[in-house]
C-alpha cells in the first residue's frame, strides 16, 4: 500500500467525495444491494450474541460504537436492540443527520454522533463494550488502521471486543478507484492487528466466514468490473 500512503490526502478526500454523492438510504449504504441487509444483520446478531451477557469473561452491554455508521443501519437493527447506549461515527455529516430521523424513538439512546474519518477519531478511553467496524477498514491506510485499532484498544471496557466485519480479497491488496478504498486478503489483515512490530497485538477471539455474503461480494465485484469496462 506504499502508493496509497504516498497519495494519502487524495485517498481520503476522494473517498469523502464519493460518499457525499451516495443517497442516505439503506440501499445507498450497501452500494445498491439493500436486499442483503437482513442476511447481514441476522448473521451479525448470531455472532455477537455468543459473547454478550453477565458472568466471568462475558462482554457487557452498556455502550457500543458503530464505526462507519452511515445512516445507522447497523445501529438500528443490531446494536440498539442489544446495548443501552450506542455512539455513531461517520465521515459524512449528511448520513448522521439522516440517522437522527431514521433511528426513530430508539435514537434517544444514541450517546454521540461523531463526524470524523476513522484515521482522525480518538475514541473516549474505557467507554465501549463493543466497537463494531464493518465494511470500512478499506478506507484506511495500513498505518492508520493500526493506529486506529490501538486507540480502540484503549477505548474498551474490561472484556470489551473490537469486531471487524469486512470483505477480504483472495490474494494481496485490491484497490477500488470508484470509492477510493482497498480490499486486503485475510493474511494481511491478521498481520496488521497481530504484529508486535506494529506495537499492536489483539487476541483473535473468533473468525467467521459468511458464505452468502461472500457470494454477494463476488457479484458486486463482477458488477464493478463491468461498470469500469463500459466507462
Amino acid at each position: 500500500m506504499g502508493d496509497i500512503a504516498e497519495g494519502e490526502t487524495g485517498f481520503y478526500s476522494n473517498a469523502e467525495d464519493y460518499w457525499k454523492e451516495v443517497p442516505p438510504t439503506v440501499d445507498g449504504m450497501l452500494g445498491g444491494y439493500g436486499s442483503i441487509s437482513n442476511i447481514d444483520i441476522n448473521g451479525s446478531k448470531a455472532f455477537l450474541h455468543k459473547f454478550l451477557g453477565e458472568g466471568n469473561g462475558k462482554t457487557g452491554t452498556d455502550c457500543a460504537l458503530d464505526c462507519g455508521a452511515g445512516i445507522g443501519r447497523i445501529t438500528k437493527r443490531l446494536l440498539l436492540p442489544l446495548f443501552k447506549t450506542v455512539d455513531l461515527v461517520d465521515v459524512t455529516q449528511e448520513f448522521l443527520d439522516k440517522a437522527r430521523t431514521y433511528l426513530g424513538e430508539e435514537g434517544k439512546r444514541v450517546g454521540k454522533y461523531l463526524c470524523s474519518g476513522l484515521q482522525d477519531l480518538l475514541p473516549e478511553s474505557g467507554r465501549y463494550d463493543v466497537i463494531w467496524i464493518q465494511w470500512v477498514i478499506g478506507h484506511l491506510t495500513d498505518a492508520h488502521l493500526v493506529d486506529f485499532l490501538q486507540r480502540c484498544q484503549k477505548a474498551l471496557r474490561p472484556n470489551g471486543l473490537i469486531i471487524i466485519k469486512d470483505n477480504v480479497s483472495y490474494e494481496g491488496v485490491v484497490p477500488d478507484e470508484v470509492d477510493s478504498s482497498v480490499c486486503r486478503d485475510l493474511e494481511i489483515v491478521h498481520s496488521l492487528h497481530g504484529s508486535k512490530t506494529n506495537k499492536l497485538t489483539l487476541l483473535l477471539v473468533k473468525s467467521k466466514r459468511d458464505r452468502q455474503q461472500k457470494m454477494e461480494g463476488e457479484r458486486r465485484e463482477k458488477d464493478r468490473r463491468w461498470r469500469e469496462r463500459d466507462r
